[in-house]
């Protein structure tokens, strides 16, 4: 079937905006048909029904199987004294729907997403569920264009920094951790002390020291008592960790 010209200037936009993406994250798809499927949305493929076109919800189901295991697995390494019960929380606080919205976002996903008409006009390029949907299918893409140590390695690049940098911490239980790790060695007693109040009633600042056998392992800040200590017991098994490597 022969495309029109504003046809043409539409796929000619397109394509474009695939392969400035492709270069943007370092990644070129062999087979860039799955990279435009993972960015169809149902509305795109019900408007253009006389061309082949295939939505991106096949992908998604299996983006999202491979987010749970390639998440598990870092977690899983990183986080030696974390329980099953606080693996699971966590690994839900990254893979969940405002979490990977966020990843998207920052992507620039929502641009490139195929979308029929009404969608478009009623604002699906920044609907959240429809942003964390592409993620998922790009995802899924990803890992039958290049397999899973490519998904790993986007993932080291734009996700795993995120967990490394604390961005997940409000479910993080560190306090447990610590002393789970303490008890298992068997190696003493773990304090800790509020050293500092800062700023006005409705705005305070709390530091807070964790210390083993007398010992300084951690300082940590937060808004209330009970951050601060938990962000001290962070850098106390951050430092017990690189003390053991």
């Amino acid at each position: 079937m022969r495309r029109n010209g504003k046809e043409k200037d539409f796929y000619h936009s397109a394509n474009e905006k695939f392969k400035e993406f492709q270069n943007s994250i370092g990644i070129k798809f062999n087979n860039e048909k799955l990279l435009r499927q993972a960015f169809t949305h149902s509305s795109y493929v019900n408007e253009h029904r006389r061309k082949p076109f295939e939505d991106n919800e096949r992908l998604e189901f299996l983006g999202d199987a491979v987010l749970e295991l390639t998440i598990s697995h870092f977690l899983f390494k990183k986080y030696p004294t974390m329980t099953e019960g606080e693996l699971t929380k966590l690994r839900a606080a990254v893979v969940c729907e405002p979490s990977l919205v966020t990843f998207a976002g920052e992507l620039g996903f929502g641009k490139l997403i195929l979308l029929g008409k009404g969608e478009e006009m009623t604002g699906g390029r920044e609907r959240p569920a429809l942003l964390a949907d592409v993620f998922e299918a790009f995802i899924g893409a990803l890992y039958l264009d290049k397999g899973i140590e490519i998904v790993i390695q986007f993932l080291e690049k734009y996700v795993f920094p995120k967990i490394d940098a604390g961005a997940f911490s409000h479910v993080m239980d560190f306090k447990s951790q610590l002393q789970e790790l303490i008890q298992r060695d068997g190696t003493g007693v773990i304090e800790y002390r509020i050293l500092q109040e800062k700023g006005p009633a409705h705005n305070k600042e709390f530091v807070s020291r964790v210390t083993l056998n007398g010992e300084e392992l951690g300082i940590g800040t937060g808004k209330s008592k009970k951050e601060a200590e938990q962000h001290a017991a962070q850098m106390a098994l951050e430092v017990l960790k690189s003390k053991r490597s």
